[in-house]
């Protein structure tokens, strides 16, 4: 930096500090997740569900939606207790302008204790933010025998809270206009509307819900007090899935965490899991989904061992996680009292006492639905078992289309990969190698008949929370992408274009190794990580030394393993020990009996339960030098990595 540069940065003319409602202006993304339509309908959901709270703990019964004639305006009311309007004793503002002025002031920090068991705000952000990107809030509140009314501008109010005079009732009225200079269009869509509003209705079964649509004038009243399971009923119907049998699984539980869920499964292909927590909606699961289809897979598991006929029928087939769950549509709803959610935007849960609370319910009685009902029972094992046919089958013909037609399968690839010959994806491997010296002990010590060698160029980029388009800008990770054959990021991942039945890391044993390890571990985790569920990814473990003892040679991947066989020797053993700097300086034909030949070799298979264990374990290394990172790897995060031996 330029003293000339350097002299300008100070705090007075450099540093800003946004107060108030300016950060949510400033940057509205961070807390609506965008300004597209999208974030606009966001706005409606934040003053929603803090009406669904107060029916959630017993205060309102009756939600009204109202769609404006412009279309750019909305008003939300609600029968509950109305946002406190007394004066807040240390901050001498009323509750309300604190509830709409104050980032992460509310009501719902304190627990039971404040009125709120369960609930789906919990940052005290939602309707401040509202009021922040809206051009216009009008606050109406109804408590104590009298109505309270308040109008803003930006976040800003533009009088005090005013008693407009006495009144019969309770509840709180919020009109807001979403400001245009924020948003790229501000006109909600009443399609969404209904849809979202039909959702709540049905997952909450006791509330009654009005949207009035002055557009067109329209008014509907949503009210299903056949919940969930009437839910899963309208989705099977609306969406023309065939049910694989009449009868439906539900299943609801009142005290402590409450849940409730209904799922059936259907001829189509797909697998359909809408899944709600305190009411919202989580279009990305989380741990409540992950315990859901935990306990859909140990249950029909469980079932098919325990009866002959279900034995019988899927005898010969390696029935996976995925056949189970085609095809199943399920409704998922659990209430829980400190959800932590991925965001402001709440689209996953991250709670992981909660995955096994859900695994624990509905595995006990799905399992208990289904030995009460064996005919429907069987009739699922079937259509299950007719997935993994199809899987079976596809598969098979997709190695057939591999294996006559060689070129293309080698079209495209990276230069300096060295390829192997055969074309079956489950006998190939493919080594990612540090640098090009190690590349060519590789390649010589490999069998090439199912061994392919790929070098990478020194460390590669950190793709830590960068998007996959970005990442893939880094040569050796698009080359890395290329070879293996699947494509990379959520969108462009296909699994079946896999090459490779094993992918393994062969990196230096020393801590360069071990950091480049760890940065493609990482990789897989973020962007590649059906390959890492699936079972494909190992770290190979090459000796760091040779000890040789007369005519006996000894291996030691480690320090601590040299130490061990050190220990071990006689008393007058004279070794001979001898550290390998790199790959590079190893001979391939010990490089190729150390850590390529299958049948003396020792592999670390990367198995994770659950990605997003992994994912949460990498954020833990963030900071951490490239040596304890790759040691928390294999030590601490025991759901990350275990030994598998090939011997």
């Amino acid at each position: 930096m330029s003293t000339a540069t350097a002299s300008h940065y100070t705090a007075e003319q450099s540093i800003q500090v946004l107060e108030g409602l300016e950060p949510v202006r400033k940057r509205p993304a961070m807390y609506i997740g965008g300004v597209d339509a999208k974030g606009l309908h966001h706005l409606a959901w934040e003053i929603i569900d803090n009406c669904v709270d107060e029916y959630l703990n017993g205060h309102a019964d009756t939600i009204t939606v109202t769609l404006h004639k412009t279309g750019d305006a909305l008003t939300v009311q609600d029968n509950g207790r109305g946002i406190p309007v007394d004066i807040h004793p240390k901050h001498k503002k009323s509750g309300l302008e604190l509830v709409l002025t104050v980032l992460h002031a509310g009501g719902k920090f304190g627990g039971e204790s404040s009125g709120y068991f369960h609930s789906g705000g919990l940052h005290g952000v939602g309707a401040s933010v509202v009021n922040a990107l809206s051009k216009k809030l009008i606050a109406t509140v109804r408590r104590d025998g009298y109505e309270w009314q308040q109008e803003y501008a930006k976040g800003i109010p533009q009088g005090p809270l005013k008693k407009v005079g006495p009144f019969r009732g309770r509840g709180t009225i919020i009109q807001f206009h979403p400001d245009p200079t924020i948003f790229k269009t501000t006109h909600f869509d009443a399609d969404t509307l209904k849809t979202r509003l039909e959702d709540i209705s049905y997952i909450h079964s006791g509330l009654k819900i009005s949207f009035r649509n002055e557009m067109n004038g329209e008014t509907i009243e949503l009210a299903h007090p056949g919940g969930i399971p009437e839910f899963l009923a309208k989705i099977v119907t609306t969406t023309q899935k065939t049910p694989v049998t009449q009868v439906a699984f539900t299943a609801k539980r009142d005290s402590g965490d409450k849940m409730e869920v209904a799922l059936q499964w259907t001829e189509s292909t797909e697998e359909t899991i809408r899944s709600y927590v305190n009411g919202i909606r989580t279009p990305n699961g989380g741990t409540h989904e992950n315990g859901l289809k935990a306990a859909i897979r140990k249950a029909v598991n469980n079932y098919i061992e325990t009866h002959d006929e279900a034995k019988k029928a899927a005898k010969g087939y390696k029935i996976t996680a995925e056949d189970i769950r085609e095809g199943i549509v399920s409704v998922l709803s659990v209430f829980v009292e400190n959800p932590e959610f991925e965001g402001q935007t709440k689209q996953k849960l991250n709670n992981s006492d909660v995955e096994g609370k859900v695994d624990t319910f509905i595995r006990t009685g799905l399992e208990a639905w289904l030995n009460a009902n064996m005919t429907a029972a069987d009739a699922i094992v079937g259509r299950i078992v007719l997935a993994a046919k199809a899987r079976e089958a596809s598969r098979a013909a997709a190695q057939e289309v591999k294996r006559k037609s060689p070129g293309t399968r080698r079209m495209s690839l990276p230069g300096k990969l060295a390829d192997c010959k055969s074309t079956d994806r489950d006998e190939t491997e493919l080594f990612i190698v540090e640098g090009d010296s190690a590349g060519g002990s590789a390649k010589q010590g490999r069998n090439n008949v199912t061994q392919a060698v790929l070098p990478l160029r020194g460390k590669i980029l950190n793709g830590e929370d960068l998007p996959t388009t970005k990442v893939l800008q880094n040569q050796e990770l698009k080359d890395l992408v290329t070879a293996i054959g699947t494509g990379a990021g959520r969108d462009k991942f296909r699994y079946e274009g896999l090459r490779y039945g094993k992918i393994i890391l062969l990196m230096d044993a020393d801590a360069d190794g071990c950091h480049i390890a760890t940065l493609l571990l990482d990789f897989f985790f973020r962007h590649m990580e059906e390959l890492i569920r699936k079972g494909h990814i190992y770290i190979a473990q090459p000796p760091l030394y040779r000890i040789d003892v007369g005519k006996d040679t000894h291996w030691a991947k480690d320090d601590e393993d040299k130490e061990r066989i050190l220990a071990g020797l006689r008393a007058n053993a004279k070794p001979e020990i001898t550290r390998f700097k790199g790959l590079g300086e190893m001979d391939a034909r010990v490089l190729g009996k150390t850590t390529l030949d299958p049948r003396s070799r020792t592999l670390l298979k990367v198995a994770v339960e659950s990605v997003l264990d992994a994912q949460n374990a990498f954020r833990e290394l963030l900071g951490k030098d490239a040596e304890s990172r790759y040691t928390f790897i294999m030590e601490k995060a025991g759901q990350a990595v275990s030994e598998e031996l090939d011997v």
